[in-house]
């Protein structure tokens, strides 16, 4: 038995303004932060009973020196665009005299990053336990190198019970791990493998259980990279879930992340909207196929996107859609392609961002070898890419704000949301959980009464999505525009540069 001084002190980095936190519209409904750190849960999982736990996540909490002072070691972890956050804990920390430990998927992928750190632990925890807990009691220190993929299986149940629950506007679940797709451009497969690792449907219904032990209802995001990457037992769980919701009264509105083929499977698509998943994440990337083809993107070319996604919807999935922008082989009308594909479409939260080649991926060992990879640019979505495009850089950053600016415009948004309506199930939504106020009261208001009079079941939904859609629009025209009209400006200001440079020798 280890002494219970043993203060760990677990710190959940800050996230950046993005599209997917969701900030302005939590805002509106007096909530913090998006989705709870559910790795740096589990992690505090495997640690010993008899270890005093305490969580600070910086996105709603401040991190105060006592804190650290009062803590044995700090254990922090992240995705690299939380990277500069980590590093400030680790730099505190060090100041400080504390041991700081690091982990998760930024850490795995680029330890360069966190040298300072006193440890950094790569890979995933499962199995490997008691070198976590020689980590956090001192006992081994450096670079700890991830071991081999682990069953999942023997992940523990996550402690909800050190969260804070009135900071989250939604909580989450992992039933996999792993995606049988290789993507050029995604880390998923780098990080966790094609192989999809899955957890008992046992072990799914006891998280639920604890999810509910701390008295939560509401939404449940299954944050798995592709929850039907195995199919078959996914259909093992499905049936568990639906008796579950069943038995305890449905608390849980559930949505996840999939490949489009989940629209050819009509048994599965109806299996889970019974078991209560009301949304799913696609990642639809380009209408273009060349630049499918290219990128590895397969499966999405086995079926034509827009049916695929009106059938979805139909069933009563809302589609959420991911789009890359600068694929190589995207022709010069493909941005037109874009608009054209999204004019209506029943996507309400199409995100539509930069190709960014992350580390570890084909794509980037790709763009190295071609000589195109710019080592001293991180990548900006919404900037200058982290690699030589195909095309002109300048036309691509302009068409790219064009498109922008024009898919998040208030008519542009509440017309995707009408476009939803259309083709989404009467009982996908009931009842009214509350009501907002917003600044584009014309669009709302015109919508939210349409709604009443032809389909007043929906009403929650669309007043969800008006408060999601203030976090879009603002994000876009406060954020993303102006760092993009900036970028737009350097390559510009650089061009005129060469030709002065130019003009002079001439």
């Amino acid at each position: 038995m280890f002494p219970t001084s043993r203060r760990v002190l677990i710190v959940q980095p800050k996230f950046p303004l993005t599209y997917w936190g969701m900030q302005h519209g939590l805002a509106v409904v007096g909530r913090s932060v998006s989705l709870p750190p559910l790795g740096l849960l589990t992690v505090a999982a495997s640690l010993p009973d008899d270890l005093e736990l305490r969580l600070v996540d910086l996105n709603a909490q401040e991190l105060h020196d006592f804190d650290i002072l009062s803590s044995d070691v700090v254990l922090v972890g992240g995705m690299l665009v939380q990277a500069p956050s980590m590093q400030e804990v680790v730099a505190r920390c060090r100041r400080l005299g504390r041991r700081v430990v690091v982990g998760g998927p930024a850490p795995t992928s680029c330890p360069e990053l966190f040298e300072d750190a006193t440890a950094i632990f790569q890979g995933e925890i499962e199995a490997r336990e008691a070198l976590l807990l020689d980590v956090v009691l001192g006992r081994r220190e450096g670079l700890v190198k991830p071991g081999p993929y682990p069953k999942i299986t023997q992940a523990k149940i996550p402690r909800y019970d050190l969260l804070d629950l009135s900071l989250y506007g939604s909580m989450s679940l992992q039933y996999s791990r792993g995606c049988p797709y290789h993507c050029e451009f995604c880390d998923v497969v780098e990080l966790f493998g094609r192989v999809p690792r899955v957890k008992d449907p046992a072990q799914v219904l006891a998280e639920l259980d604890a999810l509910r032990a701390t008295g939560y209802e509401g939404s449940v995001f299954f944050v798995d990279d592709n929850f039907i990457g195995n199919k078959r037992a996914v259909r093992e769980l499905i049936p568990e879930l639906i008796e579950w919701q069943t038995r305890n009264g449905r608390p849980f509105d559930l949505y996840t992340e999939a490949s489009v083929n989940l629209a050819s499977d009509p048994e599965l698509l109806d299996g889970m909207v019974e078991a209560g998943f009301s949304a799913v994440f696609l990642g639809i990337e380009t209408p273009s196929e060349g630049s499918l083809a290219r990128a590895g993107k397969a499966q999405n070319l086995q079926l034509d996107l827009r049916d695929a996604i009106d059938t979805l919807t139909r069933g009563g999935l809302e589609v959420m859609g991911g789009f890359i922008v600068g694929l190589d082989g995207e022709a010069d009308d493909d941005l037109d392609a874009h608009r054209a594909f999204l004019k209506d479409a029943p996507i309400p939260m199409a995100m539509a961002g930069l190709l960014t080649a992350l580390p570890g991926t084909r794509l980037a060992k790709r763009l190295e070898k071609e000589g195109r990879l710019r080592k001293d640019s991180g990548g900006d979505q919404f900037g200058r890419p982290n690699f030589d495009p195909e095309g002109d850089e300048l036309e691509l950053l302009q068409r790219y704000a064009s498109l922008l600016e024009e898919l998040y415009s208030a008519d542009a948004y509440y017309g995707r949301l009408r476009a939803h309506l259309r083709l989404a199930p009467h009982d996908l939504a009931c009842g009214v959980a509350y009501f907002a106020r917003t600044p584009r009261g014309r669009h709302f208001f015109a919508l939210g009464f349409e709604t009443l009079r032809r389909r007043p079941a929906q009403l929650k939904w669309v007043v969800v999505k008006a408060i999601l859609g203030e976090h879009l629009i603002r994000y876009t025209h406060e954020e993303v525009l102006p760092r993009l009209r900036e970028a737009i400006a350097e390559v510009r200001r650089e061009r005129e540069s060469t030709r002065e440079d130019v003009r002079a020798i001439a």
